[in-house]
């Protein structure tokens, strides 16, 4: 086989791994955007060809500006090395100022919360086409109870196989939405070819007349519906470390066409036979063949099923991203399957569950739901402007092009933000509300993080040095290990936290023949794995600095074990041979990892607000995973320690003896 041929299988696999992965969201829009607008505009019969034109040529600008332009032409080049999403961008720019932190709280906050609404959506949507099919409608009738229950029972069945992971079904989801794109794309063309004047609306002429015009009965608001045609653009950011740009680019022309095709066969389809027919319906099942709506039906909700995977995994990304960026609390975190990036967290997993399960139990109907969908994402799509023109300054774009740029866009989705404001009294508060409880934990957990920093007292381990070497030869106090790790969260040069030596020296002195002293920074890049070592000089101390990427596994215990063999191959640390062992030969003595967990006490002097924020941080601790756990160490030698969080010396309070 030629190098040529395999470059070409090499591609189009990408392609199809593209498909599976990344135009999900996006890829069901079309059960919902037309009967989105039709129902804000009252209903089939009371839509014209001058609305129509409107309405398609705004969804086709508002993929074109925001899903073409803006990200796959413009966000896809702003990659953490290869890695997407508004939180790998930030990591990216998150130096130039420290206020870039809110935007990618709001943003990761928002697009967590409005995610939610993806899978009640879409599988409630493709369900409700069995409407259309006379068998389901004699055997169930037209109420949403049996609705209900079949999309509660789909959703439930997706979250229960997070646990084993997909990376077996994974591999399906390429070719099934090569084959669901297609269909869209044909299926439009069957009906486009019936009234080819609708093509009209390529012209933006038509898409502006429309929000002035007095056949558009809601006025701007008509974008809230509009922008449901884009809503998985950001998603489609956040995938790129999955299948990169190069195959993004590639496949979205196909995959616009086809969306397009059905957009445009749907709005023929209204202006044509559409008008005879009464009632709420969705033109996207409407205007197929009555027997092909049963096969519409499946495919409609596998493609729904497969859009909420996407959600699902991008979602334990992103919280994963978040944990490590310290913008989160530490959950519990498994990796199942082969492929390359994919975990599992329970906490994720079951609280969307909730949520969506809640969802589709709250609105009932799909009507319901996209009246409230889309509202938080706008502000994600704001927020990631604005990180965006952060990215162009760094690469020293110019002020006024990359002001001019972003502020484009900014415009945009702002007009889009405010068109979408009245979805919050039609259910729209639901999403925002949990936006705003994500954010709100997010800053608790970053102001705690800052507020421990800022009043911590470092202290030079090289003054120590002489205390540390008496102890470990002092026979009048038992070993505590031959070597004891602690897992320090600042080191600066020789500069540790006072804890630490307190817990060696003071708390309960602790002797050994190595002290190990372990910090880990997590980088701005996604992959890396690189560690510093300092000795200061001694065969008993080793400062270890793990410099990780955001989408590394922490374990401690497994890094350990390399550097350990790389130091005694290099003579910087001595063998510990080892009297007793199953294991032959064996030159690496006993570990043991003390991690120190800090307490609030009512002698810290802070404000009200600090002690709130310290108080709820360490109340929202409790509910996460625990450091053992999460450094990898659940199956060594760990000893857990509790200090206050002292952010100055605690005087002693007065107090006279009593007299006889």
């Amino acid at each position: 086989m030629s190098k040529q041929t395999q470059l070409s299988k090499r591609r189009a696999a990408g392609l199809l791994v593209a498909m599976g992965v990344v135009y999900g969201d996006i890829g069901t829009s079309p059960l919902y955007v037309m009967k989105a607008i039709v129902t804000g505009q009252g209903g089939l019969q009371a839509v014209d060809e001058t609305f129509m034109l409107g309405a398609v040529s705004l969804v086709f600008w508002t993929m074109t500006l925001l899903t073409t332009v803006k990200y796959v032409m413009i966000a896809l080049n702003a990659d953490n090395h290869g890695e997407g999403g508004i939180f790998s961008l930030f990591a990216l720019v998150r130096h130039r100022a420290r206020w870039l932190v809110v935007p990618a709280m709001i943003g990761g906050a928002a697009l967590l919360a409005d995610g939610a609404l993806t899978p009640a959506v879409t599988v409630t949507t493709a369900i409700e086409g069995l409407r259309d099919v006379p068998a389901y409608v004699q055997l169930f009738g037209t109420g949403q109870q049996a609705i209900i229950i079949i999309t509660l029972a789909i959703i439930t069945g997706l979250f229960m196989l997070q646990r084993f992971g997909t990376n077996t079904i994974g591999k399906l989801f390429g070719p099934i939405m090569l084959a669901w794109f297609t269909f869209l794309g044909l299926s439009g063309l069957l009906n486009l070819t019936h009234d080819w004047t609708i093509l009209r609306a390529l012209n933006p002429y038509y898409a502006g007349m429309l929000l002035i015009s007095p056949a558009n009965k809601v006025g701007i608001l008509i974008l809230g519906s509009v922008f449901l045609a884009t809503t998985g653009a950001e998603a489609l950011y956040s995938d790129l470390g999955h299948v990169g740009k190069t195959n993004i680019r590639l496949s979205w022309p196909y995959v616009k066409i086809c969306l397009l095709l059905s957009y445009f066969g749907q709005a023929a389809w209204i202006l044509g036979p559409g008008q005879a027919r009464q009632g709420n319906v969705n033109p996207f099942f409407a205007m197929l063949p009555a027997n092909l709506t049963m096969a519409a039906v499946i495919f409609a909700t596998v493609a729904a099923i497969i859009a909420s995977q996407s959600l699902i995994s991008g979602s334990f990304t992103l919280v994963s991203e978040a944990i490590r960026l310290k913008l989160f609390p530490r959950l519990f975190t498994t990796y199942p399957g082969n492929a390359v990036g994919q975990m599992y967290l329970p906490a994720v997993n079951w609280g969307l569950w909730v949520v969506t399960s809640s969802l589709v139990l709250f609105f009932q109907t799909s009507e319901k739901m996209e009246a409230a969908y889309g509202l938080a994402i706008t502000l994600t799509m704001l927020m990631t402007t604005t990180l965006i023109y952060a990215y162009m300054r760094q690469k020293r774009v110019p002020i006024l092009g990359a002001g001019s740029l972003t502020a484009f866009f900014a415009v945009i989705e702002g007009i889009f933000l405010v068109a979408s404001a009245a979805k919050f009294w039609h259910g729209g508060y639901v999403a925002v509300g949990l936006a705003l409880l994500i954010f709100l934990v997010m800053a608790i957990w970053y102001r705690g993080e800052q507020l421990v920093k800022q009043h911590s007292q470092p202290l030079s381990l090289s003054q120590y040095k002489p205390q540390l070497a008496r102890l470990r030869d002092d026979q009048t106090i038992d070993k505590f290990q031959t070597n004891v790790v602690f897992l320090t969260s600042r080191m600066d040069g020789d500069q540790l936290e006072r804890q630490v030596l307190y817990s060696i020296l003071d708390k309960w002195p602790k002797r050994a023949d190595v002290y190990w002293f372990v910090n880990v920074t997590i980088t701005d890049e996604p992959y890396t794995a690189e560690y510093k070592v300092d000795t200061l000089a001694t065969d008993y101390v080793v400062m270890v600095k793990l410099y990780l990427g955001f989408r590394v596994r922490q374990d401690i215990n497994r890094y350990l074990r390399t550097i350990v063999r790389d130091l005694m191959a290099s003579g910087r640390l001595a063998s510990q041979e080892q009297t007793y062992s199953v294991t032959p030969g064996r030159d690496v003595g006993d570990f043991r990892f003390v991690i120190i967990e800090e307490k609030l006490t009512n002698s810290s002097r802070l404000s009200r607000l600090d002690r709130w924020v310290l108080e709820t941080k360490l109340a929202i601790k409790k509910y996460a995973t625990t450091p053992a756990k999460w450094f990898g160490l659940e199956f060594s030698e760990v000893t857990v320690e509790t200090v206050p969080i002292l952010f100055s010396e605690i005087p002693a309070l007065p107090i006279t003896e009593k007299q006889p």
